[in-house]
């Protein structure tokens, strides 16, 4: 089955209704998610439902574009199975139909793969503060992970439907959640793709709930959060390696491997492990004991 569409919506217009309309076309299973609209918005989600099938998830308040896009994952995970993975989108008219049916193609050819449609920021018609914030942000992202992502902001992304359950223990409920799970997949170094697509701001992205200020400091402390996070791991890896090389397995071969080996390992098992593997030496006379 193909991959479903999960589009977050906040207080939308009449372009939501007509990039479904498009999807429409292409046969591409839709779902919608209300997040917290008001009222007044009440007839677009009605028609979006019943005029073209989509599935509409409702938010009874503003919960962040984080946990719609995990409402709208959890729903299709559990509604459609077989589809291949998910294809998350904007409802501001940032996408095309034909940028997202593109992204869903190259995610049902690669299921194992992070597809991320990327857009060029070197055109005259980008807002200052969306060029340089991606610059920094893309910046920020290489020093933390030593991979490049040259939009690290896109809302439009493939997402395998094998790493569903990593989506949806991913922290952050607004925008900082698309930037944990950048992080996280590139932590557990699943592969990325990159799809070009068109860059579109209509009124400088007016239509954009995005608070500058407010959501950034959220996205760069996360950011901050995981390059301390993989510097303190970094260190303890380090400082086990040598412990268990010195003290336990020895400086030979067969020790450099078992130290190497358990020094990755999940630390809470590293002192179980390594008197296991201490005990099963000494049982086994691999090496006596120190006297």
């Amino acid at each position: 089955m193909k991959p479903i569409v999960i589009i977050p919506a906040l207080n939308p217009d009449g372009k939501l209704v007509a990039l479904v309309g498009n999807l429409k076309k292409y046969n591409l299973q839709t779902i919608i998610v209300n997040d917290g609209s008001g009222k007044e918005y009440a007839n677009i989600f009605e028609i979006l439902k019943s005029v073209f099938q989509c599935d509409v998830c409702v938010h009874g308040q503003n919960m962040g574009k984080g946990a719609a896009l995990k409402t709208g994952i959890q729903f299709a995970a559990a509604h459609y199975p077989d589809g291949a993975g998910y294809v998350t989108a904007d409802a501001d008219g940032q996408h095309t139909a034909e940028d997202i049916l593109r992204v869903a193609e190259l995610l049902e050819k690669n299921p194992d793969k992070l597809v991320l449609g990327t857009r060029d920021f070197n055109g005259e018609n980008i807002p200052f503060k969306s060029r340089w914030g991606n610059r920094i942000t893309s910046l920020a992202f290489l020093l933390s992970t030593g991979r490049r992502c040259a939009d690290t902001q896109t809302g439009l992304r493939g997402i395998p439907a094998r790493y569903s359950d990593i989506c949806l223990a991913v922290p952050g409920n607004r925008y900082e959640y698309e930037m944990n799970l950048l992080l996280e997949m590139a932590r557990k170094r699943i592969p990325f793709l990159y799809e070009s697509i068109d860059t579109i701001y209509l009124e400088e992205n007016k239509s954009s709930h995005f608070h500058p200020v407010k959501d950034s400091l959220i996205i760069y402390l996360n950011i901050f959060k995981f390059s301390l996070s993989s510097m303190i791991s970094a260190v303890a890896d380090l400082s086990l390696f040598t412990v268990f090389a010195h003290w336990i397995f020895g400086t030979g071969p067969a020790g450099l491997l078992a130290a190497t080996v358990t020094a990755r390992w999940k630390h809470g098992d590293v002192l179980f492990a390594s008197l296991f593997y201490w005990d099963f030496k000494t049982i086994f006379g691999l090496y006596p004991p120190q006297r």
